[in-house]
């Protein structure tokens, strides 16, 4: 595994043994002390130097401290807390007791449960460690039955670990380490409720590790009552954009959007493109238009059953499709090699999703292109990505841009007036979220759904105003990723048309 620039190293203080950050400058990962079987597996993995969020978590875990990880996807930081996990299943190894399980894996979709889980089956390919994977869309029998014996390792999304519990199927009452993956995330999609009912059911005795990509306050506040003592490491600054994107903003028309995606992807030379709408719908649409005109292209949402999603995912990773049109349940979890182009062809109203959108490509080492097309209505939206980034994203005809008074600082409470509206009232506008697809009522409707509403949760994050954490841009990568003109008022942009 390559190593992350030093610019993002990690910062946190001393450990109860009393050593620093600077005991923990490693350099492989035998340096870490971890079991033999696991290095073996690492070796096979072909992984050599650990990533700043492993070089400088992994020690603490082993410590047994509580940590509290800021860190994107794209970082390692599922090795960086499935390495010391697994170490310390293989030195105590007790048999799991009936419908228990020992390690407990909280993530907010079935994707990304699923590389989660499959990297625990990589790295602990040499140990006799029993996991399983337990999430909505799928029948909930073969995951009572593989649970019925116990297990080392349970990932699962938080909908369906909950009908577990309440159908008796599982108890938490073994867990020794508790890890909340992409907490901000669940956060978006409205699963706060769920992971604090889960909380109260854990052993008050056990190690527990938060990774989110940004600490908005609201947890913040879960992490103070999950948490002992944490230590707080933070790769990549909040919010910030991924190195080594080349960004590109297209000001269209609504109606001459699909005619210009076309154009796109055929001008540029794609080895795969993932395309972001805001909703189901508009996936589906899109899909049709390039399908239409001569583009394959297949999408992915909450509306697909597990199945399909797998199956569209197969393909794209195989390269059998190169076009993959989703919504923000792909923004995190879906890790694919080879993501040339991210093309926006609905800006995102939460700014933090352009963050984890644009971060599906340039991964590895990469380069890569973030294309958005930005409508009249969108202009707010990215007034609020700019700010957030603290950079002007070059755009197609920008000399017609109009510099204004510089972006005001946005104290993260929401409401920010625009000529007498209010961001609320802009996320309502003409593409709303859509609350369709499978899973009822959240709380207290007759029937919860195969994931507790996580078809509506997926994609319906709540408009909260302003950009929440604010960080000066990284971007050190050699493409050109920055404008020189300050961020503008839009008040004069000149809207293009397709070819």
């Amino acid at each position: 595994m390559s190593r992350t620039p030093r610019s993002t190293s990690a910062r946190f203080g001393a450990t109860r043994s009393g050593r620093t950050q600077k005991d923990f400058e490693l350099t492989t990962f035998n340096d870490f002390g971890l079991a033999e079987p696991i290095l073996r597996a690492l070796t096979e993995e072909k992984y050599v130097t650990p990533t700043p969020i492993q070089e400088q978590t992994i020690p603490l875990l082993l410590a047994k401290r509580d940590v509290i990880g800021i860190a994107q996807t794209g970082t390692g930081k599922t090795a960086a807390f499935a390495l010391p996990i697994l170490n310390a299943l293989s030195v105590n190894r007790p048999r799991p007791q009936p419908k228990t399980c020992r390690v407990l894996v909280l993530s907010p979709t079935r994707e990304l449960s699923g590389q989660i889980l499959d990297s625990f089956r990589a790295y602990g390919r040499h140990l006799r460690i029993q996991t399983t994977l337990a999430i909505g869309g799928v029948n909930m029998g073969p995951q009572v039955r593989a649970l019925a014996h116990g297990v080392d390792v349970l990932v699962a999304t938080p909908g369906r670990l909950l009908d577990l519990l309440q159908s008796h199927a599982l108890r938490l009452s073994d867990v020794e380490m508790f890890v909340l993956d992409e907490a901000d995330r669940m956060l978006d999609m409205g699963f706060i409720r769920d992971i604090r009912k889960i909380v109260a059911k854990l052993p008050k005795e056990r190690q527990t590790l938060l990774f989110s990509a940004t600490m908005p306050q609201d947890i913040a506040e879960l992490a103070r009552h999950m948490l002992k003592d944490p230590a707080k490491v933070s790769v990549t600054p909040q919010s910030t954009t991924v190195e080594r994107i080349a960004q590109q903003i297209i000001h269209v028309d609504r109606a001459h959007k699909p005619q210009m995606l076309t154009d796109i992807l055929r001008k540029e030379t794609v080895d795969r493109v993932l395309v972001f709408t805001r909703t189901k719908h508009g996936a589906d649409k899109v899909v049709r238009g390039l399908n239409k005109d001569g583009i394959s292209a297949e999408a992915i949402h909450g509306n697909k059953s597990q199945n399909q999603r797998e199956r569209v995912l197969k393909d794209f990773r195989s390269g059998r499709i190169r076009t993959l049109v989703a919504t923000d349940i792909a923004a995190r979890g879906i890790d694919v090699e080879g993501i040339s182009h991210v093309v926006n062809f609905d800006l995102p109203n939460i700014p933090e999703s352009y963050v984890h959108r644009i971060g599906r490509t340039a991964r590895a080492g990469a380069d890569g292109i973030a294309i958005s097309l930005c409508s009249h209505d969108e202009l707010p939206f990215l007034r609020d990505i700019e700010k957030l980034i603290r950079m002007a994203i070059p755009a197609s005809g920008q000399s017609t841009r109009q510099p204004a008074r510089p972006a005001q600082p946005n104290n993260g409470r929401g409401g920010e007036q625009r000529n007498g509206q209010s961001r609320n009232e802009h996320a309502r506008g003409g593409n709303r979220h859509e609350r369709g697809g499978g899973g009822g009522q959240r709380n207290g409707g007759p029937k919860r759904g195969n994931e507790r509403g996580e078809h509506q949760a997926q994609e319906r994050a709540p408009d909260r105003g302003g950009a929440r954490h604010p960080a000066p841009a990284s971007n050190q990568g050699p493409r050109p990723v920055a404008s020189t003109q300050p961020i503008g008022d839009f008040s004069k942009v000149t809207f293009m048309q397709p070819r």
